[in-house]
């Protein structure tokens, strides 16, 4: 199970090693996440929304991708951003830190902090990904939003939108945006379903090795498209499973079994790892 579907964990389903369950709409009474994006030159409109939102009553969250400023990267960490923000941009604000090199209970305080709404605005690194639920939360704010991969600004983006009210996430990209950068970052501003972002994700990068340990990459398929030729791939699937209940071993089909073993060769074991 997965509320956030990798592209491999998609094109297995599709080539029929996982079932797919499809829970596609929001649980009653939640609105879809406004997801914007901005250039860096634009983060002023990131803040201005950030300052209405905590006017309101509202929280928000402001991550960055790294913990400590990196020589190599012109990246802003976390650390000094927490300091600056907290500093020339929201003075009158209550302002947390969190990352994951801090011990396990000083990151629990913190996060007890922001739910119990003693804090306003959450600086963080991913830590927050997964596992932190505060429906008073209504911004995201995601600096150097290329640098994550699809799957991450989807689940990123769902710490908020978890009430009743309008919630944003607002996508600041870097300087050095590369045109794959440009498409993910469209990509989650065109959709808030993450089966429309896993498929895109799949497009964008393949599904790496279906037969392997390879996370993305180009499809080994000499024929075909696991996003246009569904139909097909079922009707496949379907015809698999019935040669197979037929004949469990291919004992009937040795020239098929000789093309998979020839194909495969030591990866067909992995098929089998359950």
């Amino acid at each position: 199970m997965t509320a956030t579907p990798i592209p491999r964990t998609l094109a297995m389903t599709l080539y029929g090693d996982l079932d797919l369950s499809v829970i596609d709409e929001l649980p009653p009474g939640r609105l879809p996440v406004r997801t914007l994006v901005l250039t860096a030159a634009q983060r002023q409109r990131a803040y201005d929304l950030i300052h209405r939102e905590v006017a309101r009553g509202h929280q928000a969250y402001i991550v960055y991708p790294l913990i400590e400023t990196s020589e190599q990267l012109d990246l802003e960490a976390a650390v000094a951003a927490m300091q600056r923000l907290q500093r020339d941009v929201f003075p009158a604000y209550r302002l947390g830190l969190l990352h994951g090199r801090l011990p396990p209970e000083e990151k629990e305080a913190v996060m007890q902090a922001f739910k119990a709404r003693q804090l306003d605005i959450l600086v963080s690194t991913t830590v927050v990904e997964v596992g932190i639920d505060v429906p008073n939360a209504t911004v995201m704010v995601i600096e150097n939003a290329e640098r994550f991969g699809l799957a991450q600004l989807h689940q990123l983006r769902g710490r908020v939108g978890r009430g009743a009210a309008q919630a944003f996430c607002v996508l600041v990209a870097g300087n050095a945006l590369s045109r794959e950068g440009r498409q993910r970052l469209r990509v989650l501003q065109e959709s808030t379903d993450g089966f429309y972002v896993a498929e895109q994700d799949l497009r964008l990068r393949g599904p790496g090795e279906l037969l392997g340990t390879k996370q993305a990459g180009l499809p080994e398929l000499k024929v075909g498209s696991l996003l246009r030729h569904g139909a097909l791939l079922e009707q496949a699937r379907q015809a698999a499973f019935a040669l197979l209940e037929a004949d469990p071993q291919l004992q009937a089909h040795q020239t098929l079994l000789a093309a998979a073993q020839q194909r495969w060769g030591e990866r067909l074991a992995l098929a089998t790892v359950g």
